[in-house]
C-alpha cells in the first residue's frame, strides 16, 4: 500500500541497520510505505559494506546497539569521515538524546517510535 508520498527520487535509498528483524521488518516496510525505496542490513559491518558498493544510498537510518564490530555510533563516526554529506538517523531503545556517548549533531529517534514520527524525520532529512 503506498501513501501520499510517492513523489521521492526512486533511485534514492534509505538504508536500514537494524539487529532484530521484527524492527528492521516494521521500519523498512513504513519506509517503503512512504514511497521510498529501502535496503536493509543487520549489523554496521554489512551496511559497510553495502555503502562501499553502492552510490544509490541517500539517508542511514540505525540503531546504536547491534552485534558485530561496528555498533551504530562508530558507523555514524565512519559515515560521517566517508561521505559526509550522507543524511544520518539513529535509533535506540537503551540510549537517550542526552546521554554523554550521543552525538549531539545527528538526528536521534527514541525507540518505540511511530511510523508517521520515523516518515517526518527521514521526509525532513532528505529534503
Amino acid at each position: 500500500m503506498r501513501h501520499e508520498f510517492e513523489d521521492h527520487d526512486p533511485k534514492a535509498v534509505v538504508l536500514v541497520v537494524e539487529d532484530e528483524l521484527f524492527v528492521r521488518l516494521m521500519a523498512i516496510d513504513a519506509i517503503e510505505d512512504a514511497g521510498y525505496d529501502v535496503v536493509g542490513v543487520e549489523t554496521g559491518d554489512e551496511a559497510l559494506t553495502l555503502l562501499d558498493s553502492r552510490d544509490d544510498i541517500r539517508l542511514l537510518f540505525t540503531d546504536i546497539k547491534m552485534p558485530g564490530k561496528v555498533d551504530g555510533l562508530e558507523l555514524a563516526e565512519r559515515v560521517r569521515e566517508r561521505w559526509p554529506a550522507l543524511p544520518i538517523l539513529l535509533t535506540s531503545g537503551h540510549l537517550y538524546q542526552g546521554d554523554a556517548s550521543m552525538p549531539a549533531t545527528i538526528p536521534f529517534l527514541q525507540k518505540p517510535y511511530r511510523a508517521g514520527t520515523l516518515i517526518a524525520e527521514i521526509d525532513r532529512l532528505s529534503a
